[in-house]
């Protein structure tokens, strides 16, 4: 039966192949009359040419093959690999992570001052290595800042000559880049931020930005949404630090907060709402970044003294060591220890006002100073008569002391000036449209 099949398809492919034409028309047929539609029917015989066929034959030289051997003979495969050093690093273990087996190198490495104070007894640096085929050391850099706040970086250089190693140490400014991030809130801030890998530099900007519209001890609701538009300063590509925050926008129990960065000629800059007013308030509400209230103001009995007693200000419970920064830019009238208070900080401002912070473990700036709103003046304690760390803060006004509550009261409107809305709407066009893209982040993450 099998080879009846067989014998039958090699008769069929023959009656084809011999009369192509025909058998054509009696399939078309068969469409056009059993389907009752129209169908197109290419044609089995082959297409007759248009132009004349020619056919042109012409010899190929192939190129010297001992040529092509000594191609590859000169050409030099140079590979590259990025590590990140480990505190209990060696210059062998270093360099087997980063793929070299050379003896000279990992000597060198071992000797030479600046490597070793680059490379070793520290981790987390990224270092970038250039090798040959035969895995012998070409090139090492890295990357480093001296200090968090540095505009330049360092980079240490490792090559190799026909002298053998050597190597530098150069300077170079960091590069900003913009970021875009945004999430929303489901436990606390910083949980947010962290799952937006938002570092903790900008979220302590995003905060500071907003805090005199927004309590971020007890305010904060499940829900609440932010956008950020921020810097982040490389070195030769490498992330190095988080720089400024550009644009950010805060959405709290419904309402819905924006600010910019804009720096005016012969100004030191600041945050402006997308109308050109000023974001920043004359007072902080509170002289800790995070805290809880765990004494108002008015009276109470005092816990140490026992009866009842008049308090002057408000406490703030936090642990021994948290900063403690100024509500608003003045001059430090007292900074010292003083009766109960213990070591203790008076600073003077505009408008016959003081605020005073005692009970420090630490301070950081003496009588005479000028400070700035925000600036870190000390670290909370229980110097003085107190029962456990905490902040006492005061508030006064002609030496009378007043409720810190009226503090959110206390606003400074500053718009932008007229030979500088012309650039500040331009800016503020672009930054709209980054933070909306911002925006879209989060939303394309949670999909």
């Amino acid at each position: 039966m099998k080879q009846k099949l067989i014998s039958t398809g090699l008769a069929l492919a023959d009656l084809i192949h011999r009369h192509p034409k025909r058998i054509t028309a009696v399939i078309a047929a068969f469409l056009l009359g059993g389907g009752g539609g129209a169908f197109a029917v290419a044609s089995l015989a082959p297409t007759a040419p248009t132009e004349p066929v020619r056919l042109v034959s012409e010899d190929v030289l192939p190129s010297s093959l001992s040529a092509q051997i000594d191609a590859l003979d000169q050409f030099a495969f140079k590979l590259y690999r990025t590590e990140v050093t480990r505190s209990p690093e060696t210059p062998e273990s270093l360099l087997r992570r980063l793929g070299v087996a050379d003896p000279a190198a990992a000597a060198f490495l071992r000797n030479d001052a600046a490597s070793r104070q680059a490379l070793f007894g520290r981790g987390g640096r990224s270092v970038t290595v250039e090798a040959n085929a035969d895995q012998a050391l070409l090139s090492l850099r890295t990357q480093w800042l001296e200090k968090s706040t540095d505009e330049q970086f360092k980079r240490l250089v490792v090559e190799q000559t026909a002298n053998g190693f050597v190597s530098r140490v150069e300077t170079a400014p960091l590069v900003a880049s913009q970021r875009l991030a945004s999430g929303v809130i489901e436990s606390t801030l910083f949980a947010a931020t962290d799952d937006a890998r938002v570092p903790d530099s900008v979220t302590k900007q995003l905060t500071e930005m907003f805090d005199s519209d927004v309590d971020f001890h007890r305010g904060l609701r499940k829900g609440d949404r932010f956008s950020i538009v921020y810097e982040t300063l490389q070195a030769d590509g490498e992330p190095m630090r988080s720089g400024r925050i550009l644009s950010a926008e805060f959405t709290n129990r419904g309402k819905t907060l924006q600010a910019m960065w804009f720096q005016e000629p012969g100004s030191r800059g600041g945050y402006y709402a997308f109308d050109g007013q000023s974001l920043r308030k004359a007072y902080l509400l509170a002289p800790l970044e995070f805290s809880r209230m765990s004494s108002g103001f008015g009276m109470r009995t005092h816990p140490v003294l026992g009866y009842q007693r008049e308090h002057k200000g408000v406490d703030y419970a936090a642990p021994t060591g948290t900063p403690v920064r100024t509500i608003g830019d003045g001059v430090v009238e007292f900074a010292g220890v003083q009766n109960g208070y213990g070591n203790v900080i008076y600073v003077k401002h505009r408008n016959k006002s003081t605020t005073v912070y005692a009970h420090l473990s630490r301070i950081s700036v003496k009588t005479g100073d000028n400070v700035m709103q925000g600036e870190n003046i000390g670290a909370v304690g229980m110097t003085g008569i107190a029962t456990g760390p905490h902040l006492h803060f005061e508030y006064r006004i002609n030496n009378e002391p007043q409720d810190p509550a009226i503090l959110a009261e206390q606003r400074e409107n500053v718009p932008v000036s007229p030979g500088s809305r012309a650039a500040f709407a331009q800016l503020a066009a672009g930054m709209k449209m980054q933070l909306a893209a911002a925006g879209q982040i989060y939303g394309a993450s949670a999909q």
